[in-house]
Parts: structure tokens; C-alpha cells; sequence
């Protein structure tokens, strides 16, 4: 028997298919080992000796797959083509041989495919080879490095730093790349310009748009035209004159079809097309990669997806070709492309992401695929096809005009459009646009658009004379360039060469889920942590996070996966210098830090003031100097003058408010109104966790009560809300009435968890914050009842939680994954699994993949046991039922060694998890 090792069961069950009965075919299901989670994995005192464990998750199926090695007459190591597959392929050959399962004589080789079809598994099979060693030296590089920074930094920052999560080689370049885009938005400072526009007519009375593009002969800049008083002054001189053409130009143009995708490329598509981030895409495209079932048959509808090539191996190149010709004609492929890897290395530029096969159409996979499934498998259909389509042919068309002024100047205008005259590859695919990936600072609000370079022009000549329709003088102001979205954001990494396509994923989850950034309309902000983290690293570890020191990492990497650098040389070269700025900034006190951030971030958080005043200065006290602190919640703005005791002045804001209450809020008040009660003032507040309200003031003596105080819900606009509003919220929790069977109060309130009525330290939830203020006693006895019959403890349970989406049916026993809220967010339930759904994932838009990896995800922390459903009984037959001729007779005891076990083994990680470089 052959033992052949994949990543996946899902390829496991494919390749069993294709290969036979004389081989077994077992799933290591991603990586087994890893290093140790503590200090001293990687012993930079003896030669960057790395120590290993087992994944805990991963102990039972090495089990299974040592016992089949045992007894087998060859091993053959098929993990996925890249350095992370190789990577697996040697840590389970190395615990193959600490087991002694591989007996002497018996061979071990490595094979890869690109496809799990049988044509590419059979042809990997007949060409089997050896562990490729500088590969997997690349890799143990990488992962010491990751291992050194994450564990020698991270400490640094939770000392140096509160607050902070972690550090990465890789993260952490890319966090600051997101937080010099906030830079810039902030410090840009927007410029007024005017353009003006004249709407003309020809002879025919056909319309044509041109806009001025020149003084005198003199070409216009963008910000030339200032003001509104000098694009008046030009619009006068122009207006009710005769526009004579001056030259007609006409230019045939060809637009080539794009290279197929690579890993980025279609995260960038996906994210622009689908709404899908990088994570998201990777999984769909793991799925349609192992394989989809289609009539029974798993069939693997894309090559893998984890490369930066673009070549496509000629036997496909013909399948393509034939599938143009068939669908299009011969004219939409004129001859046979080829692209070039841009992949420094070659030995990981892999193909292109690609159909397994053409004749496949999107149309005709619809039906055995979900939504993200069959939008992605589209997009990477059409790319491949069009990829091989012949080019687009347009006319180009610039026309030229000249009016003289009634000033005695010349003006010239400018239009310019362009019509296809032969589709090719548009027929099949255009590019989603995405001006803000390709947006600089400065991009005006004028040019968002290609409508001029697209529209088709009248047809007009040389000498013609144009009247005026209208002319048009429009105000426009520079805009500062916008914030990355993940597509932009893996681009830029790409550019700069930082990070690798299997890492671009894991790198966006990182960040968010470590709290760094936030997602807004698909936009990466830096949160205040994230801001902080990136000042500390420029500070003072500069070198580190520098695009161009992180890049040359990845190219070193690359020599040694190309056998042309030593990875042990790499390592020393580089802790070297990184223990030294380590032990540096140990010395450093808390205090001395802080000082330095105030400098580094001090343009962001101290924004220059409109009165020209010092922006550090105190509002309240006026003497002291704003400056960074740092507390168990993280950082904030405090006064100098803030003494331990309690005493001096106690004025504080968050990091992130410079404008001290942008929703007009302040640390001393903005006045709302007057309880007319008692007479108070009702103020609302910036403190340093957000504004609150505040009824009356606080009183210098501290054995006085302190005045009532209400955080602002959710829901509620602070910098719009009113005094009923205010008092309303001032006067939680509100009584609503005794309780009918126990005389005691219920209470109405807002709480951690949202609006809420109380009874007898009981409490239920309500729908919405008014409700809290609207609540009667009969509605509010009906909804404690209902959460009672709910479950829970003494009579009063917590209420069913509520079902958010029917996912599907899990695919290994078909019991249904669903989508609730729970007390802690929403949650995906399976059996007797329940796993936590990131913040960064919609539930609603959840699939079926996604719900199953957080489910394996969840299962392989421990804890869990799942427990196997019982088979259905079957009914006695009438043959059966005579047999029983004793039935009141005591039935034997089964020995207890013959007692079933109920208890099934833990689900096994299923490989579709993107594989962290970082």
C-alpha cells in the first residue's frame, strides 16, 4: 500500500478517486508542529536552534498517519506547491522519522500539482522528487524572524507602552502604511481652484463639451485659476464669441487584455466586484480549488491560489484559445500570449490562477455553487479568457479650439473622446475600476471621472467655427488622498514588496482583530491603538518598520529559497542589530517614552489652534501643558497640572479628539439647558472616554455627592440632542411600576449590553432605547414572563436566543449551521459546537466554508466534545417480533468493557484557514 499525504480531506477523498485502491490517501490538515509559544524556541545563543511541538489539535492525526506509514511500501509527501507546503511535507517527514514509522528500504518522495484534477495528479505522481531544502530553509528564516519580532518586541510594548497588543514583521509595516495615510489626510490642507467649461455647438446643432486648457498660449496648471473673481474675469471674455477649431487629431489605440489573475490581483478584484476582503476571497477560492461536487464527482474548478505568476502552461493556453474561438471566432484570437512572472524567485512563481477547465462556463457551474462560489469562479473565468483575447482597438480623438477674448488674450480649450471600434477582450472582461487605489494627493473632485476620454465626439473639422452655448466657470477644491481600502492596501504592500501572496490575508485580519484598525464603508482607520503602536515602532524602532528594510527581508528570503544565500547568516545579520535597539529601548522609562510619542505624534493629536494659541495648552487651567498618558484603558490626553492625589486640575480627552468635542462637547461643559426640577444646569461633556452628560456641578468638597453623570447610547446623535433628551437620560434607571405578583419595583435603564427593564436582580432585554423611557407595566411584566419561560435559574431564564440566518447544512453529517445573537455578539452553532463569529465578518453575509472553519477552529481550542447522533431505530420486523418468545425473561448484564463509547473524536482542521506568514 501507498500512503500519499494532502493538506485537506477534501483533496484527501478527491485523490483517493483518481489514484485507486492501492493507495491511501490521509490529510495532515494544514501544519503539525510549530514552534514552541514561549521564550527560548529559537536559541539565538546556540545557532538559532528552533524546538518544536506537535499542534495539539494535530496529535491524533499524526497518530493515524504514523500507524499507516508503518505498513507501507512507499510514502509520498503531496502537500500544496508553495513554501508553506513544503514546509508541511518536511515537519511531517521529521516526525515520521522521530516515530520510526518509515521502515529501511521503504522511499519517500515529494510530489506537487498544481490542480486537483486526475490529469494533473497522475502526471505529479510519474515525477516525483526530493524535499526541496532551500525552500524549506526559507521557510524556518521566515519563521524564525516572525518568531523574534513577535516575541523579543511585543514585551518591549506591553512595558514601554500599555495598552498595545503585539508587534509583527510583517503587521506592523503594514499598519503603518494605513497610519501615514491617516497622516496625510490630516495634515492636508485643501486648495481652491476654478475650471471652466464651455458647452459649444456645431453647424449641424450637434452639442461638444470642451474645457480651457490654455492663456496665451500659455498651458493652464490645475490651481492656476484661484479665485471666483478671476474665472468671472475669463468667463466674460469668452462668452457670446466664436470658437474656431484649430486641429482635429485622430489616433487608432490599443488596449491589451490584462495578465490572469495572481493571489493579489484577485483579492483586489474580489474586494472591488464581490465585496469580498482578503480572507474571504482566499477561503471561496481554497473551496473551488479542493473541489465542488458536480453529480456525484469532486471536481477542482481552479489551479492553486496562492501564487504570483502569470504564466499559464501551453496545453491550458490551447483549451483557452479553442474556447474563444468557439464562443467568439477566430478574430478574437489572433495568436497565443505569454506573460512574465514578476516573482523574483522562480522557483515559487506558480501558475496563474486559472479555470482547471475553459470549457467549464460560469453559466454552467452556477447551479452546483453558492454566491461567493460562482462570483469568484466568473471573475476568474473571465480574466483567464480574456487574458488570451485579441486587444481592444479604438479611435482616439483630440480637438483643439481657440476663441479671442475680449481682453485681448487668446484663449484655447481642449476636448477629447474616444469610441471602440473593435471589442476583443471588453467583449469578455473590463478591470473594476478603483480611483482610490490609484488616487495621489492632491486628486481634485473634477477628475473623478472618464466620461470626457469616452465619449463619443461630433463629427467636426479643421477651420469650423462653434457659438456658445453656455460657458461655465466651476469651483473645485483639492482633495486629500483617501484611505485605504484592503484591495489598495494589498496593492501597496505589493508594490513595495512587503509580505508574500499567502500572507496579504492574515496580515488584514491581524490588524483587526488586534483592535489596530476599523472598517468604515470599507476603509481601513487606524484606531487609536493602531496610531500609537506605529508611533512607538517609528520612534524607536525605525529600521524596522521602514518599507524598504522589510522588503530586502523578502528578497533575502527569496536567495535562500533559490539556494543562493545561507538562512542561518540572514538570522545573525539580523538579530544582531535588533537585540542592541531591544536592550536600548528597555532602558527607557515610561516617562521618557511618552515624551518622545508627543513628539512623534504631536501634528496629529495637538492640531494647530485657528486663534494661532499654543496647542498644548490647558483649556481648563490655563498653566499646564497637554501632553500623552497612558492608563489601564489605554491612552489619553491629561493636564501637567494632574496630580496622583486626585488633585489639580483633571482635565482630560481621548486620543483621538483634537477638536476637545466635535460634537460640540467640552471638558467643562457645554451648556444644554436647565433641569427645571432642581434648578441645575444640564452640560454636555468630553471626557476621556467619550462625551456624558452631567446634571449640576462638581463640588470642591469630596465628601459631597457626586453629580449625576449618563454616558450617550448608541443611537443618539450627541451633537444634536436636547434637553428632554438629556434629562431623560439623567434620570435612569426610571421606575415603571410594582411588579403585580411580588410588589417589587421593575426597573427601566441602559446597560453594558444595551436597554433593559430589572425585576428582583432579574433583567430582560428590550428592543430599543426608547422603549426604556416608553415601557408600561403590563409590556414590561409580559416581556420578564416570556424570558423566564425562556430558561434559567429561579424561575426567571434567559430568553431563546434569536436566530440571525440558516447558513446551510454542515457537510459531514448535514445537520444544519445557524447565525445567533448572543450575549457576547453573534455566534455560528453546529451539533454542540458554538464558535465565536471576528468582528470583521458580517454574519449575514456568512457561507457555509466560513461557518465550517470557525466551527474546526473552535473544536481544534479543546473543550468541546461532540457528540455522534445516535442512529435511527429500526422497526421490529414480524419475523423478528416471533422470535422474542421470552420477553419477561431478565435480560443478561453486558460486561462494562462492552459499553459503546458515545463520545466521537474532535473534528479535524479543515485546510481552507489562509496560512499566516505573519
Amino acid at each position: 500500500m501507498n500512503v500519499v499525504i494532502v493538506e485537506s480531506p477534501a483533496k484527501a477523498k478527491t485523490i483517493n478517486k483518481y489514484l485507486g485502491s492501492d493507495y491511501k490517501v490521509l490529510a495532515s490538515y494544514g501544519h503539525v508542529r510549530d514552534l514552541l509559544a514561549k521564550e527560548g524556541s529559537v536559541e539565538t545563543e546556540n545557532d538559532f536552534a528552533m524546538h518544536w511541538e506537535t499542534d495539539g489539535r494535530a496529535v491524533k492525526v499524526m497518530k493515524e498517519i504514523v500507524d499507516a506509514v508503518k505498513g507501507a511500501d512507499k510514502v509520498i509527501l503531496a502537500t500544496d506547491p508553495d513554501r508553506e507546503g513544503e514546509a508541511i511535507s518536511w515537519h511531517i517527514l521529521e516526525v515520521l522519522l522521530q516515530k520510526r514509522a518509515i521502515k529501511k528500504g521503504v522511499p519517500v518522495e515529494r510530489v506537487a500539482f498544481n490542480a486537483i484534477t486526475k490529469s494533473s495528479v497522475t502526471a505529479a505522481m510519474a515525477h516525483p522528487r526530493n524535499i526541496d531544502t532551500p525552500l524549506v530553509e526559507a521557510y524556518l528564516a521566515r519563521r524564525a524572524l516572525d518568531f523574534l519580532v513577535g516575541f523579543k518586541l511585543s514585551p518591549v510594548l506591553w512595558r514601554r507602552l500599555p495598552g498595545a497588543k503585539s508587534a509583527g514583521r510583517v503587521q506592523s509595516v503594514a499598519l503603518r502604511i494605513v497610519c501615514d495615510r491617516e497622516a496625510e489626510i490630516l495634515a492636508f490642507k485643501n486648495d481652491e481652484y476654478w475650471t471652466i467649461e464651455a458647452q459649444l455647438k456645431t453647424a449641424k446643432s450637434e452639442d461638444l463639451a470642451a474645457r480651457l486648457v490654455a492663456i496665451s498660449g500659455t498651458a493652464l496648471k490645475k490651481l492656476d485659476i484661484k479665485d471666483e473673481a478671476y474665472a468671472t474675469a475669463i468667463k466674460s471674455a469668452i462668452e457670446n464669441n466664436n470658437f474656431k477649431i484649430t486641429s482635429v487629431d485622430k489616433k487608432p489605440t490599443k488596449r491589451n487584455p490584462y495578465a490572469p489573475f495572481t493571489t493579489s490581483t484577485m483579492q483586489m478584484d474580489a474586494s472591488r466586484r464581490l465585496g469580498l476582503d482578503a480572507k474571504q476571497a482566499m477561503s471561496v477560492a481554497q473551496r473551488l480549488y479542493e473541489g465542488i461536487d458536480i453529480g456525484g464527482e469532486t471536481v477542482g474548478l481552479i489551479t492553486y491560489m496562492r501564487t504570483d505568476g502569470v504564466d499559464i502552461i501551453p496545453e491550458a493556453v490551447a483549451e483557452i484559445r479553442s474556447v474563444i474561438t468557439s464562443a467568439f471566432g477566430a478574430n478574437y484570437t489572433p495568436f497565443a500570449r505569454e506573460y512574465k512572472s514578476k516573482a523574483k524567485n522562480a522557483q515559487e512563481a506558480h501558475e496563474a490562477i486559472r479555470p482547471t477547465d475553459p470549457a467549464r462556463t460560469p453559466e454552467q457551474m452556477k447551479q452546483f455553487l453558492d454566491k461567493e462560489q460562482a462570483g469568484l469562479y466568473d471573475l476568474i473565468w473571465k480574466r483567464t479568457i480574456a487574458s488570451q483575447m485579441a486587444p481592444a482597438e479604438m479611435e482616439q480623438t483630440t480637438i483643439n479650439l481657440d476663441v479671442a477674448g475680449r481682453d485681448g488674450k487668446s484663449y484655447g480649450l481642449r476636448t477629447t473622446g474616444s469610441i471602440v471600434t473593435f471589442d476583443g477582450f471588453l467583449k469578455v472582461y473590463e478591470e473594476a475600476k478603483d480611483d482610490k487605489i490609484h488616487a495621489t494627493k492632491g486628486k481634485d473632485d473634477a477628475a473623478d471621472s472618464d466620461e470626457e476620454a469616452s465619449s463619443r465626439l461630433p463629427v467636426v473639422n479643421t477651420g469650423d467655427v462653434l457659438k456658445d452655448k453656455q460657458i461655465d466657470a466651476d469651483q473645485h477644491f483639492t482633495q486629500p488622498p483617501p484611505r485605504f481600502t484592503e484591495a489598495s492596501l494589498v496593492k501597496r504592500m505589493e508594490e513595495l514588496g512587503i509580505g508574500r501572496p499567502s500572507t496579504f490575508a492574515s496580515t488584514m485580519a491581524v490588524l483587526r482583530d488586534r483592535d489596530y484598525v476599523r472598517m468604515e464603508k470599507k476603509q481601513l482607520v487606524p484606531e487609536d491603538k493602531g496610531r500609537l503602536v506605529t508611533g512607538f515602532l517609528k520612534s524607536f524602532f525605525t529600521q524596522y518598520v521602514e518599507y524598504d528594510f522589510t522588503a530586502s527581508l523578502e528578497e533575502k528570503l527569496d536567495l535562500i529559497s533559490d539556494d543562493k544565500l545561507a538562512y542561518k547568516d540572514v538570522l545573525r545579520d539580523f538579530w544582531l542589530e535588533f537585540a542592541a535597539t531591544i536592550a536600548e529601548t528597555m532602558k527607557l522609562s515610561v516617562t521618557q517614552v511618552l515624551d518622545t510619542m508627543n513628539d512623534e505624534l504631536g501634528a496629529a493629536i495637538f492640531p494647530p489652534k485657528e486663534d494661532g494659541g499654543d496647542p498644548r495648552s490647558c483649556p481648563i487651567c490655563g498653566t499646564g501643558r497637554l501632553s500623552l498618558k497612558v492608563g489601564k484603558m489605554g491612552a489619553f490626553i491629561g493636564c501637567s497640572n494632574y496630580e496622583k492625589d486626585g488633585t489639580g486640575c483633571k482635565f482630560t480627552r481621548s486620543f483621538a479628539d483634537t477638536t476637545a468635542g466635535a460634537d460640540g462637547a467640552t471638558p467643562d461643559g457645554r451648556l444644554i439647558g436647565e433641569d427645571p426640577e432642581t434648578g441645575l444646569p444640564v452640560t454636555l461633556r468630553a471626557g476621556r472616554f467619550g462625551t456624558y452628560l452631567q446634571l449640576g456641578e462638581q463640588s470642591k468638597d469630596k465628601e459631597a455627592e457626586k453629580p449625576r453623570r449618563s454616558s450617550i447610547p448608541k443611537g443618539i446623535d450627541a451633537a444634536t440632542i436636547d434637553l428632554d433628551q438629556a434629562l431623560n437620560l439623567l434620570r435612569l434607571p426610571r421606575d415603571v411600576g410594582l411588579h403585580p405578583e411580588t410588589q417589587t419595583m421593575i426597573t427601566a435603564g441602559l446597560g453594558r449590553f444595551g436597554p433593559f427593564i430589572k425585576h428582583d436582580g432579574k433583567f430582560a432585554n428590550v428592543e430599543t432605547i426608547d422603549d426604556v423611557f416608553t415601557i408600561g407595566l403590563n409590556r414590561a411584566v409580559t416581556v420578564l414572563a416570556e424570558k423566564a419561560a425562556g430558561g434559567g435559574r429561579s424561575g426567571f431564564q434567559r430568553a431563546a436566543p434569536t436566530v440571525l440566518k440558516e447558513v446551510g447544512a454542515h457537510p459531514d453529517d448535514g445537520a444544519p449551521i445557524q447565525v445567533f445573537t448572543g450575549k457576547y455578539g453573534p455566534y455560528v452553532k453546529w451539533a454542540d459546537v458554538n464558535a465565536t463569529i471576528p468582528k470583521a465578518q458580517d454574519p449575514l453575509t456568512l457561507t457555509v466554508q466560513q461557518a465550517v472553519d470557525l466551527i474546526v477552529e473552535r473544536i481544534a481550542k479543546g473543550g468541546i466534545k461532540v457528540k455522534k447522533k445516535a442512529p435511527a431505530k429500526k422497526k421490529a420486523t414480524a419475523k423478528a417480533a416471533a422470535k422474542a418468545t421470552d420477553a419477561d425473561a431478565p435480560k443478561k448484564k453486558a460486561p462494562a468493557k462492552a459499553k459503546a463509547k458515545a463520545k466521537t473524536p474532535a473534528k479535524k482542521k479543515n485546510s481552507a484557514a489562509v496560512t499566516a506568514d505573519d
